[in-house]
């Protein structure tokens, strides 16, 4: 059966001094909808699958689009960390992202994404 991220709660933004949208601390489960792989219940969530979730969900969530991406696999273990990149939409600056996974049924990872409270370099 394919694998599904499901959200947690939801994620928190402010505006900045600048006028734009920055990523605040933010919990949240990847998934909404549900985010089905094809993977087996041992396979990984490839790092594609997790970053496109995870720009769907934050946009969905806070109506600002945003690049993210991951540089590997996330294994489905509770306790896995994985570190991305998120990037707002129209923004110079990056945003370090952790996604935690926090729990795994059958094919159903729940994750726990958190942005960095102030921009990366």
């Amino acid at each position: 059966m394919p694998r599904r991220l499901r959200p947690l709660s939801q994620p928190v933004w402010h505006a900045p001094r600048y006028g734009g949208p920055v990523p605040a601390r933010v919990a949240v489960v990847l998934g909404g909808a549900g985010l089905l792989l094809t993977a087996c219940g041992t396979d990984p969530a490839t790092a594609a699958q997790v970053a496109a979730e995870a720009e769907r969900v934050l946009e969905q969530r806070t109506g600002v689009a945003a690049d993210v991406t991951c540089p590997e696999e996330l294994p489905p273990e509770a306790g896995a960390e994985l570190r991305c990149v998120l990037v707002p939409d129209g923004e110079a600056v990056e945003y370090g992202v952790t996604v935690t996974v926090t729990a795994v049924d059958d094919d159903v990872l729940d994750l726990d994404v958190q942005v960095d409270d102030e921009p990366s370099g």
